[in-house]
């Protein structure tokens, strides 16, 4: 960013963190790869099952996975695989990146370029497309990147007092009231009033009431309210669910074309970045929705965020995610905000909404209707639970997906007084994992639409799917959990091949509107691609809904 200063000399991606370059090991995922193990497919990638699943999950050439290399270190310490989802999305959405990137900088603004078609895959040559680095230190410090932002000074409430887990006469239980109106529709499906007290001294009350009901009770009536509360299940209990069930014998992630119209001609890229010039509408909040299009944002991407007048966004969620962003408000139920809104369609390259499937709808943001409006159109889908019932017009959040999904239940711990609790993972990996993911598959769509393959295109990714690959998929791919042999479930440190991550080697400072930002670099990147966002976040609401 501008005027930016970092905390140490290290070049996102790239390069190891300042005076450990002589500890550091850089490993190709495919060269030389040893006989396959059980759950490994050999050829590139089978050093990363998870990065080889995702990749052609995205519908990638898999030879391009001979491109990405891995620093390993010891982070992200759980029971479950979570640096390997960690490293593996971030490893495929730069990967991505570094595809468009040769793809653009071939000249073809709009037609095809020197790729080959494969089946259905598009193979662009492995020495055109630049290298990946993945270092796991620069990938655990953005994946906890909430930690580490201070502004003027100040760490950000993260969890409101309301957001916990809570003992039921029948089960855990967990709820999320971070906005108020959450918060107000929880403890009105309570009976509780909450109008004179503040959230700590309602927390006693709130602990009573609960102690005596049922979390799988409670869970319906506070859906009803429309508050957020989700019963703690053990993984086998989510798959015996009609919604974890779903959401098991679902793909990663999942793409439809919708037309075959050519996509809009875009200016050069001139060093800019792959995205230079594309046009993105980001309708999205916390989290995986504001990553994805942070990330896009960091790629060289216009993106311009939409929210309305009336459901303004946590200022310290929005200081975290906006970077390389613009922010505008519209109402889109006033014939005006439609018309601006319209406008802003007409000429853009990208769509990303982050509410619940068919929330949106009775605006004309449904899928079919936007490839209506702006044949060509990508459009990225994101949503917790997934757009299928029977819970698609549930809201959720990533700590009540780890809940539902039996991660919770995994990642259990044992209290001062030895008893069981729920856990939790050591970041908000499916937030962050799902986000880096829809990256690469807007990415890996443009990639697509320029190398021949034209029309608008649709793309669906589920935090409740993410959820359900790393506790079932990343184990079947051969990939063990990431916390070593004995180490006690408080996360005690674990040598890696590379020693420990120190997280100041990813942090960085820089003044903006909102105060003195201290923040985490990007995880993502290739050879000679952005290291930084073009500018940092601004004041919510403060731009003009418009293209530059």
């Amino acid at each position: 960013m501008p005027g930016m200063e970092r905390s140490s000399s290290a070049a996102v991606g790239t390069a190891a963190p300042a005076g450990t370059s002589d500890q550091l090991r850089s490993e190709p995922l495919s060269a030389d790869p040893a006989p396959a193990q059980p759950g490994e497919t050999g050829g590139p990638g089978a050093a990363l099952p998870g990065a080889a699943h995702a990749w052609a999950a995205l519908g990638g050439d898999g030879a391009l996975l001979e491109r990405i290399t891995c620093t390993p270190r010891a982070t992200l310490l759980s029971r479950l695989p979570v640096r390997e989802l960690a490293r593996a999305s971030v490893a495929v959405c730069s990967l991505a990146a570094a595809e468009l990137s040769s793809v653009r900088s071939d000249g073809a603004a709009s037609g095809p370029v020197n790729g080959t078609r494969t089946g259905t895959r598009t193979v662009i040559g492995t020495r055109a497309v630049p290298s990946v680095d993945v270092d796991d230190g620069a990938v655990a410090t953005a994946f906890t990147s909430e930690r580490h932002l201070r502004i003027d000074g100040r760490e950000p409430v993260r969890f409101a007092p309301l957001s916990r887990f809570w003992r039921t006469a029948e089960g855990w239980l967990r709820t999320h009231a971070n906005y108020p109106h959450h918060r107000a529709r929880l403890l009105a499906a309570l009976g509780i009033d909450g109008e004179d007290g503040d959230d700590a001294a309602l927390v006693e009350t709130v602990a009573a009431e609960l102690a005596r009901r049922d979390a799988a009770e409670v869970e319906e009536t506070v859906y009803a309210a429309g508050g957020l509360a989700v019963a703690v299940r053990t993984p086998q209990e989510w798959a015996a669910h009609p919604q974890g069930a779903q959401a098991g014998r679902r793909p990663l992630l999942t793409t439809a074309r919708m037309d075959q119209a050519f996509p809009r001609k875009l200016p050069e890229p001139a060093g800019h970045g792959p995205l230079h010039g594309v046009r993105v509408l980001d309708l999205t909040r916390v989290l995986a929705g504001p990553v994805a299009t942070r990330t896009l944002a960091l790629f060289g991407a216009d993106v311009l965020r939409i929210d309305a007048p009336h459901l303004p966004e946590d200022a310290d969620t929005h200081a975290a995610t906006a970077a390389g962003k613009r922010s505008a408000l519209l109402d889109l139920s006033s014939r005006a905000g439609q018309a601006d809104f319209e406008e802003l369609l007409s000429a853009a390259d990208v769509v990303v909404t982050g509410y619940r499937p068919g929330a949106l709808d009775r605006y004309g943001l449904a899928p079919e209707s936007l490839a209506d409006r702006r044949p060509g159109v990508v459009v990225g889908q994101i949503s917790a639970w997934g757009a299928y019932d029977p819970w698609h017009r549930r809201r959720g959040f990533d700590s009540l997906v780890q809940a539902a999904s039996g991660i919770a239940h995994t990642e259990r711990q044992q209290d001062e007084a030895g008893e069981e609790r729920p856990g939790a993972l050591p970041a908000q990996a499916l937030d962050h994992g799902t986000g880096y993911l829809l990256a690469a598959a807007v990415m890996r769509a443009l990639t697509e639409q320029r190398c021949g393959r034209s029309g608008a295109r649709l793309v669906q990714l589920a935090l409740a799917q993410t959820a359900d690959w790393l506790v079932s998929g990343l184990t079947s791919q051969g990939t063990a959990g990431s916390r070593p042999e004995g180490l006690p479930a408080t996360g005690a440190a674990a040598p890696g091949p590379a020693g420990p991550a120190d997280p100041a080697s990813w942090l960085a400072e820089t003044d903006s509107p909102l105060g003195r930002l201290r923040y985490v670099l990007p995880p993502v990147g290739y050879e000679g691609a952005p290291a930084d966002w073009s500018r940092p976040p601004g004041v919510p609401g403060a731009d003009p809904a418009a293209w530059w």
